[in-house]
């Protein structure tokens, strides 16, 4: 561990991700969606496990620490790359959008915080880059499955910041249109 780079909160409150992805393509993700039950349809006497759509719901609308777009949109989250195992392991890999990216352990930081706030305290979680699609791929992967690192990187006030401000963009943006309107 003491040859991987630290999670740097200061590093990622100064980093500038202007010039490495300037025209990302974006997906159009409106067909995506289920249709939510509304709560008093909802059989509480039905026990259902976690699946992969459902995770992916829950992880989907993170935005881009780079562009005004979620995740989904930029195709870095596809429901392909999440599993669930035995009802208690999630497994998500994300596909920067560039090899390069600098902003991919932030990302997998905002996926991880994600996830272990929604779910269940007995989920194991594995957050990683699909193979293949990352410069340091193995390095960030290190990173992100350090436990102590993440949760030292998550003390720092200006990281968790950034990561909450990914975590609530699309929320923040649709309760304003909702006051609004």
């Amino acid at each position: 561990n003491k040859d991987l780079p630290r999670i740097e909160a200061s590093a990622v409150h100064r980093m500038d991700f202007s010039g490495q992805n300037l025209n990302p393509q974006v997906f159009d993700t409106s067909a995506n969606r289920r249709a939510k039950v509304p709560l008093e349809e909802e059989d509480d006497d039905v026990v259902d496990e976690f699946d992969a759509l459902e995770v992916f719901d829950l992880i989907r609308d993170i935005m881009d620490p780079e562009h005004p777009v979620t995740l989904e949109a930029l195709k870095v989250l596809t429901l392909k790359n999440i599993t669930v195992t035995g009802g208690k392991h999630v497994h998500v890999y994300f596909t920067p959008t560039v090899p390069h990216c600098s902003a991919s352990t932030l990302i997998g930081l905002c996926l991880r915080v994600k996830l272990h706030r929604c779910l269940p305290a007995h989920f194991k979680v594995d957050v990683e880059i699909t193979p293949g699609t990352h410069l340091q791929e193995e390095q960030v992967n290190k990173q992100l499955a350090d436990k102590e690192r993440v949760a030292a990187a998550l003390e720092n006030q200006n990281l968790l910041a950034v990561v909450h401000k990914c975590l609530l963009g699309v929320q923040e943006d649709e309760d304003a249109q909702a006051h609004a309107g």
